[in-house]
């Protein structure tokens, strides 16, 4: 990914439909015998094509209130072929360009088929995972419409072939929904690896799935998959949506109308970003930097904000000294009588 800007931010707005389409990235070796084959199934050059979206699935969580799920390591030490999942989101509406600052949350099972946040049943039996987070995490896509989360493989339970959810939210509106699939012949090879031999063989296939039977649709829903360097692979997507026109006038009814967050402005010596934000009336108002392992960096906080345009400045030669070279998740949570709304974007330290 490109890093060619000290900070970046952009505002965005909603989408009306969902189209993942394919790219391929290069990568290493764990199951060699499926390297050919991997290569093979690439589909290409694929028009920008508006394709319905996909049910939400089993155990969705929102996690966005909690900035440590702001990270791109989403394994919390479970095993599995290990795999990282790369998302680049596009505007058909806007000639395919990079939708940058679209928050991303990914989930899905662990190797043996189980979902963290709730008890669930496999063949491994039941098992209560309330109030864990493994296999989940939150990613704002950066200038060139990308993210990237580190995961491993998943496993497979009942009706279902291996796959992963993701939503896509702009100006953190729910706006998008779907699930990515793999190339069959890597499910079966995965299935017969070591770490995953004792489920066995999925009986499921992309072609009986419950949400991949659609074979016309779920071409463009299989993730273009590589071997990684040092081992595991490199599983990629590219989604497509249309953002409308208008989307920028429209109120977002996740901030309330409560705040509008602006575009950060830089110094011309890129050591200074100011952060505007517009308030609707007095509230107290936090900043929060996430580095892309969950890691908090920074918290300011301003209280008893009168209405009005205000801001936060970030020096990187002050307040802001702890930043480095790399990309931030950034929160800006407001509270005032009415409730508590926040909104999160992508600033790009260089």
């Amino acid at each position: 990914m490109d890093r060619r800007d000290f900070f970046r931010t952009a505002g965005l707005g909603g989408l009306t439909a969902l189209l993942p389409l394919r790219k391929a990235v290069a990568a290493g070796s764990v199951l060699d015998s499926v390297q050919t084959s991997l290569q093979k199934s690439s589909l290409g050059a694929v028009s920008c094509i508006l394709t319905p979206q996909e049910t939400a699935g089993p155990f969705p969580l929102n996690l966005s209130a909690d900035g440590t799920k702001f990270r791109r390591n989403i394994t919390e030490g479970f095993s599995g072929i290990p795999m990282r999942v790369t998302l680049r989101v596009l505007d058909l509406n806007n000639g395919c360009a990079p939708v940058s600052n679209a928050r991303i949350d990914m989930w899905q099972c662990d190797k043996d088929g189980y979902y963290s946040g709730y008890t669930n049943s496999g063949y491994l039996g039941t098992r209560n995972a309330t109030g864990q987070t493994f296999c989940r995490g939150i990613q704002i896509t950066d200038s060139e419409g990308e993210v990237s989360f580190d995961t491993v493989y998943p496993g497979w339970y009942s009706g279902r072939v291996q796959h992963i959810h993701f939503q896509v939210f702009l100006n953190t509106v729910l706006t998008a929904t779907s699930q990515l699939a793999f190339p069959e012949s890597l499910n079966t090879a995965v299935n017969s690896s070591a770490l995953y031999m004792p489920h066995g063989q999925n009986p499921t296939k992309n072609t009986n799935d419950s949400v991949f039977s659609d074979t016309a649709n779920t071409a463009y829903q299989i993730a273009d998959v590589t071997l990684a360097y040092g081992g595991g692979y490199q599983a990629d997507l590219t989604v497509g949506i249309a953002v409308p026109p208008t989307a920028l006038s429209r109120p977002d009814p996740v901030i309330g109308g409560q705040f509008r967050l602006g575009v950060a402005r830089l110094d011309p010596f890129g050591r200074v970003a100011v952060i505007p934000f517009w308030l609707a009336e007095s509230s107290d108002v936090r900043l929060e930097l996430f580095d892309l392992q969950g890691h908090r960096a920074l918290v300011l906080e301003h209280k008893g904000l009168s209405a009005g345009d205000q801001d936060f400045t970030l020096d990187r030669s002050g307040s802001a000294s702890v930043l480095r070279q790399g990309s931030y998740a950034y929160q800006i949570t407001v509270r005032n009588q009415h409730g508590e709304y926040r909104q999160a974007k992508l600033l790009t330290v260089e």
